[in-house]
This record gives structure tokens, C-alpha cells and sequence, in this order.
């Protein structure tokens, strides 16, 4: 469902719609899911400079940040997961790319880590599934992408390990 142009507004007038809209990247007319975990890529090419512990500490702000923009979203616009809130896709992005920061980043496994998280956010196997149908909220916006995240993670760390 798209939103109208009185729901985009409201969005883009407060900065946690800012924030839960990826920036504006959520308004896509076209998949905004993926176009928000795109987006999020940009921000992570800086994250990735962190080192460890402190990447740890923006995933967690980011996290809890999100609950609250999401939450506000979905509370402004009515609906409990709106496809144009996309920071609970910045966080899952970031959390799949996160084995990247100890080990090789090229543009390959950039590309891997990107496609593993779409494909667990999309598929949504258990306990993603669960997270989606259970969990209200902004906390809940935020966990299913927090658990497709660890899922691309841990596929990717298979991937490096078998090639």
C-alpha cells in the first residue's frame, strides 16, 4: 500500500519520519524494502571505518532509535508496519554486513551480504516469521530485521568459510 501525499508529508515534516523512512528512501514507489536496504549502504561505507566495539555501540543507538521512529511512524500513519518506514532495514542491512568489518569487504562480498539479507527480510523464515506477526510495535518493526540481519550474517560467515 502506498502512501498518500498527506502520509509522506507527515512523514518528511518530523525527523524521526525522516529517520524511519531511510531519508526518504522508504518513499519508493518500487520495492522500498530493497531500495531502503540500498540506501543504507551509503552510511555503512562509514560505519565500516569503526572500530569493532564502537560499530557495536551505533548498531545498538540505531536500534533503539529505530524502535522509536518506527513506532512514531507507525503510530502517525495508522498502520502497524508501513512498507515506507525502512530503518528497521538500514539496522538488519548493517547487521549483515557487519562480519565485513573484521574481514574482506570487497565490492563481492558488499554484494553477498546485501542479497542474503534481502532474501532472509523477504522469505522471512522462523523465528523472523514469528517476530513479524507477534511483536507490535516499533520494537517489533525493528526485530525481524534485527533477525534477517543475523541470519545474512551468518550466512555470509558460511560463505567466506567455504570459499
Amino acid at each position: 500500500m502506498s502512501l498518500d501525499a498527506s502520509q509522506r508529508g507527515a512523514l518528511l515534516r518530523h525527523p524521526f519520519g525522516w529517520i524511519a523512512c531511510g531519508f526518504g528512501s522508504g518513499l519508493s514507489p518500487v520495492a522500498p524494502g530493497t531500495a531502503g536496504s540500498l540506501v543504507a549502504l551509503l552510511p555503512w561505507l562509514a560505519l565500516r571505518e569503526l572500530p569493532w566495539p564502537w560499530y557495536l555501540a551505533a548498531l545498538a543507538l540505531a536500534f533503539a532509535l529505530g524502535v522509536w521512529a518506527c513506532d512514531w511512524a507507525a503510530r502517525i500513519l495508522k498502520i502497524a508496519d508501513p512498507g515506507a518506514v525502512v530503518w528497521d532495514e538500514f539496522v538488519g542491512q548493517w547487521i549483515a554486513l557487519a562480519p565485513l568489518i573484521i574481514w574482506l569487504h570487497s565490492l563481492w562480498w558488499i554484494l553477498a551480504g546485501f542479497i542474503f539479507f534481502r532474501l532472509f527480510d523477504i522469505a522471512k523464515p522462523w523465528p523472523v516469521s514469528w517476530a513479524d506477526r507477534k511483536i507490535a510495535g516499533g520494537f517489533g518493526v525493528m526485530l525481524d530485521d534485527v533477525i534477517a540481519g543475523i541470519y545474512a550474517a551468518l550466512a555470509l560467515l558460511l560463505l567466506q568459510r567455504l570459499l
